[in-house]
């Protein structure tokens, strides 16, 4: 018996997961959850250190139970985090600035046309603070302790992944995988390099930035609790979800419910230009080949019922959205956006917030769970429709995964607004299971040509009740332009 472990660091929790390789299934696994800071309106923060050290725990509870069998650990990790540290002791010099903070917003919305046409031509990105330049610069400008790291040539920084790896190796390897780099707004993803004009512009030293190798590289040696281990195989998480998915051949496609919502569809070693405010990125590369991909991305989905439950405090437990929602027939003309921190894909407006909307007297607590639930699917389905007139391809069925999607409501909705086949795998941790795969092949344990294989299908849900979901899309939609219209203001 041979395992890999799969290190998935993501927005909420640090996980670990042990697969039996050669039997395809999953073994063991621990969990840390980590703790997001929001010190200011529109500010998340994590500590690094945290990150780290919840990594090294979980890991070293699988290592303790794989008993010396493990092959490899691949990594996955929330994308465009950063963190800058000391090149020396590995310290942080500052918070890591979380994917969904918005401290940069007003930068990002000020950037001068010409460089906003050229991080849409070079990185398949979009001017806005969610991505990983700007954050960079911000940190480099307003924290001391980074500009003087920066004077002495000890500055790195990098998104998470970069920095796990320079840890767990020991401050030997600094490097990220291109996946990840795809997502900075630093990175070329035609000529495969960080590019010289944006690195200037955002006044980021190209030596602080981490090496990129391919998705199925080595990365060097960990060392965990005394026990030596390869690092094989990196991906960002919604890239590791697609391969998780086995959504391998160009025309397939993946949403993953997470904190936010990810639809990618794979375009294959063709870079399709979205015309509809899609994003353009790497999907993986694997075996010298690069394959791209078209993503959109909802900044709110599963941290939606996460407000229900402590924000508003109406739900006990996430896993009760599903009855409660099914408690009622419709959603009572409630209407639920969820703009907590803005509007990601296709609109990219930062100054939009939530929207909830045909409240009346006789509205209860199940018809606002309903709703929120329902613009999820909605959110999906504005996504899929821009994916469609991109691509031309009208996708018949799409594989999803995520905590949410364990949610048959959401799931069958989800089917029903979309008109379109919803297949949900019996392994729902496609994010894990995607660098998990990535190490094998890496480390010679499996082709890449098994992952098809190994995919099982749980359920695939069938649209029905197309018109009232037509209903309920189009007056999600309506909201929609209510809450952009408030950002205006």
């Amino acid at each position: 018996m041979k395992y890999v472990i799969a290190l998935d660091a993501g927005t909420t929790s640090i996980r670990a997961f042990l697969y039996d390789i050669e039997k395809g299934i999953f073994v063991h696994g621990a969990r840390q959850e980590v703790e997001s800071r929001y010190p200011f309106s529109g500010w998340v923060e994590q500590d690094a250190n945290e990150i780290y050290f919840k990594a090294a725990y979980v890991l070293n509870d699988c290592l303790m139970f794989a008993k010396g069998k493990a092959a490899g650990i691949g990594i996955t990790n929330q994308r465009e985090t950063v963190v800058l540290w000391n090149r020396e002791t590995g310290e942080p010099a500052c918070p890591a600035i979380v994917w969904q903070c918005r401290r940069t917003s007003e930068f990002c919305k000020n950037m001068p046309r010409e460089i906003v046409k050229l991080v849409r031509e070079r990185t398949g990105l979009t001017n806005d603070a969610y991505f990983s330049a700007s954050k960079i610069k911000w940190a480099i400008e307003n924290v001391p302790v980074a500009r003087e790291l920066l004077k002495e040539g000890k500055l790195c920084a990098g998104t998470v992944d970069s920095y796990l790896i320079f840890k767990l190796t020991g401050g030997k390897v600094f490097a990220t995988d291109v996946t990840n780099a795809s997502r900075t707004m630093l990175y070329d993803i035609h000529a495969l390099d960080y590019d010289e004009e944006l690195l200037k512009f955002f006044g980021i030293p190209r030596e602080i930035l981490p090496e990129v190798r391919a998705s199925d590289a080595q990365f060097g040696t960990a060392n965990i609790g005394g026990t030596e281990i390869a690092l094989a195989g990196v991906a960002g998480d919604q890239q590791a979800a697609l391969i998780g998915q086995a959504a391998l051949s160009e025309g397939e496609g993946k949403i993953t419910y997470g904190t936010g919502l990810f639809l990618l569809f794979h375009t294959g070693e063709k870079l399709i230009r979205s015309e509809s405010g899609l994003l353009s990125t790497i999907a993986y590369q694997f075996g010298g080949k690069t394959v791209y991909a078209l993503e959109g991305s909802m900044f709110h989905a599963g941290s939606a019922i996460q407000w229900l439950r402590d924000g508003l405090e109406i739900l006990p437990s996430s896993a009760e959205s599903e009855r409660i929602a099914l408690s009622v027939p419709d959603s009572g003309g409630v209407s639920f956006v969820p703009a907590f921190t803005g509007i990601g894909a296709p609109h990219w407006n930062s100054d939009a917030r939530g929207m909830l909307c045909g409240i009346t007297r006789g509205t209860t607590r199940a018809h606002i769970v309903r709703a929120v639930l329902e613009s999820i699917a909605c959110g999906a389905r504005e996504l899929l429709d821009c994916m469609t007139k991109d691509s031309n391809i009208l996708l018949k069925e799409i594989k999803c995964d995520g905590g949410a999607s364990q949610n048959n409501f959401l799931m069958q909705f989800q089917a029903n607004v979309l008109g379109a086949n919803v297949n949900r795998p019996k392994e729902r941790e496609s994010t894990a299971l995607g660098a998990a795969y990535l190490c094998a092949m890496s480390r010679g344990e499996m082709s890449f040509a098994e992952i098809s294989q190994r995919r099982e299908c749980e359920k695939v849900f069938v649209p029905s009740d197309r018109a009232e979901a037509k209903k309920v899309y189009d007056s999600y939609l309506i909201a929609e332009k209510r809450a952009l219209m408030h950002a205006d203001f």
